[in-house]
């Protein structure tokens, strides 16, 4: 029995579900963040932290490798398959504007323990990331000073023998510096990342122009190969778009200032639309260009745009295709380095963290302790650590993050949470509520207890009062039918793209398993199509914000396109953010499940609880 007990109670731990976040909640967490964004400022936080150096390089090994002269349609697909995500984080980030981005949504939406590993995830996502970023600046500026070892020995790369480390202080000292303009301000460090996003974008203009300028006098030879548009078909086409489909990461880190933006309803989801085509507009651009200046199979794989203008005689170009690359690293590492402290402080709001990183400056407005203590662990493995071999960890955190944003959409349409916690300075109203109604229950006399119970025979045999019980029980049945159409989705999804990716089973089995999944998709998805869509969505979080189109179909083409990049990451990355993840299990399980704010509180439907916070501020309790 105790042990029943004890596997209930964890299982309600990991299910509780928080509410959408007021600004009398947050203020009662630990002080607001200063709300200084607009749509221009997120469209450069958007822009900044999604085009990296990655383009400069990706573009010439994408197209020898996969796609050839197709690789404008490879990205097109990839800025396509980033639009489904989109699409989700705009309407939460609107329903739901709050610090904490994808781990913010789940909680509300899915429950404490999927939350707590997608926060784990996040954080780990953007470490390392903001570690690697920075660890790509100093080759890129040794070019600058002569080549690859010629920065000045207190910025240079050393390798200490005794340690078998080589060390990176540029690395650490950019890490730093941009800790301390974070800690700076919102504002601040926001007109910084658009004023480098903006050099970048005009370093990518000048590749689109000059490019096209010489594409025209030379006849655009990349174009007039042998193996034609599609010299790998359209499998490497595809192929190719599912490996650039990484350059569009970044768009997230718009919805983790969403506690920071002035109009959230309407500036988070045209802050993320744009910032999206903006890049997908680049991206396509350039690989036009590039591609048709230089045949794919003769491309440098490094240095594919500055050795393509070499090779008509602009060697001075790779000036400035570098200093666009060390611009696009800065505005990323910023990018990477901005969403973090407020995962950590929302995680710290929750009680899922210490209370330490939850605390928010009062000059600057910005949870600076937690900027430090991020600043400080990427900055150290920035120092110590080539962190390219984790890269691919990075892409497990996005991915994970992409995913359940899009579960959490089809929660939200077709089971919203109906019950909400009531904080610990109100549950006293809603015992005194509780034995209120106990004592009118229990009030009257034999005879006015007989009168009632007749009177309430008869009330139910009234027509209105039946339909109303009639139309409860089938939105019972309609909310059972939705859990178990989007928990039949999100299984026949993983067992498809694990079978497909699968090539060491028969191919028999890998058949079967493959329709297995792909029947239990699509039951899970015709149901949903059939079923109506719960009422009580458009009262969900804040009201008046963007509306994501064509559920269910999107979310779920989301999920699939995410969770099949997810399975073929590999199992290096796999067992080494396994590693990661259980250490997040034990974190959770010693501290934050005991630590959670939601510990012991009492779920009331949303009604009841609106009268509980009306009555209460109506006698002056403060929540």
């Amino acid at each position: 029995m105790g042990f029943e007990e004890a596997s209930g109670g964890a299982m309600r731990a990991l299910m509780r579900r928080k509410q959408v976040d007021s600004d009398r909640v947050r203020a009662a967490a630990g002080g607001q963040l200063a709300k200084e964004l607009s749509v221009t400022q997120l469209v450069a936080i958007g822009v900044g932290s999604t085009i990296g150096a990655g383009v400069y390089v990706l573009v010439g090994t994408v197209a020898r490798e996969h796609a050839g002269p197709a690789l404008t349609l490879s990205f097109l697909i990839a800025g396509v398959a980033a639009a489904l995500s989109a699409f989700c984080y705009a309407e939460l980030a609107s329903r739901c504007p709050s610090a904490g981005s994808a781990y913010h949504y789940s909680y509300i939406c899915v429950g404490e323990g999927v939350a707590w590993l997608i926060g784990w995830a996040l954080i780990l996502e953007y470490t390392i990331g903001g570690s690697a970023v920075a660890r790509g600046i100093s080759p890129n500026l040794a070019l600058f000073f002569g080549g690859p070892d010629s920065l000045p020995w207190f910025l240079a790369r050393h390798e200490l023998p005794w340690l078998d480390v080589v060390v990176d202080p540029c690395a650490a000292a950019l890490v730093f510096v941009v800790t301390a303009l974070l800690c700076k301000g919102i504002k601040e460090s926001s007109f910084v990342q658009g004023v480098v996003t903006v050099l970048n974008c005009f370093v990518m203009l000048f590749v689109i122009i000059a490019g096209s300028y010489i594409g025209f006098q030379t006849g655009w030879v990349g174009y007039k190969v042998a193996g034609g548009f599609f010299p790998y078909g359209v499998n490497g086409m595809l192929s190719g778009s599912a490996t650039v489909f990484f350059a569009y990461i970044g768009f997230d880190s718009v919805a983790s200032t969403a506690e920071e933006v002035k109009n959230p309803q309407r500036d988070l989801p045209l802050g993320i639309g744009t910032a999206l085509s903006v890049c997908c507009s680049l991206y396509m651009l350039v690989s036009v260009v590039i591609v048709g200046l230089v045949p794919y199979f003769a491309m440098d794989p490094d240095t594919p745009i500055s050795s393509a203008f070499a090779r008509h005689g602009m060697h001075w170009a790779m000036y400035l295709v570098t200093t666009g690359a060390v611009l696009a690293l800065c505005s990323t590492l910023m990018g990477s380095i901005l969403p973090q402290p407020r995962i950590l402080m929302a995680m710290a709001r929750d009680g899922l963290l210490p209370s330490f990183f939850s605390d928010v400056n009062q000059h600057t407005q910005v949870p600076v302790k937690s900027t430090i203590v991020t600043g400080i662990c990427a900055a150290c493995l920035a120092f110590f650590m080539d962190v390219s071999q984790l890269a691919g960890m990075v892409s497990v955190g996005t991915l994970l993050a992409f995913t359940i944003v899009a579960v959490s959409i089809l929660i939200l349409r077709y089971a919203p949470p109906d019950e909400v916690p009531l904080p610990s300075s109100l549950e006293a109203s809603f015992r005194l509520s509780q034995e209120y109604d106990e004592e009118k229950v229990r009030g009257p006399s034999v005879d006015e207890h007989h009168e009632q119970e007749s009177s309430v025979i008869e009330s139910i045999k009234d027509p209105l009062i039946l339909k109303k019980l009639e139309t409860s029980m089938e939105e019972t049945k309609r909310r059972k039918a939705a859990v178990c159409s989007i928990a039949s989705v999100c299984v026949g999804v993983v067992v498809l793209t694990t079978s497909a990716s699968a090539t060491f089973l028969p191919f028999m089995l890998r058949c079967f398993i493959c329709v297995f999944g792909g029947l239990l998709l699509l039951a899970g998805l015709g149901v949903l199509c059939w079923i109506d869509q719960d009422d009580k969505r458009h009262d969900f979080g804040h009201s008046g914000g963007f509306i994501c189109p064509f559920v269910p179909l999107l979310p779920v083409m989301c999920i699939l396109v995410n969770t099949y990049l997810l399975v073929n990451l590999g199992g290096g990355t796999w067992m080494r953010v396994g590693v990661w993840l259980v250490m997040g299990v034990f974190v959770y399980i010693f501290y934050g499940r005991t630590h959670s704010s939601l510990t012991d509180v009492v779920y009331v439907p949303v009604a009841q609880a609106e009268e509980i916070y009306g009555s209460s501020s109506s006698s002056g309790f403060v929540a």
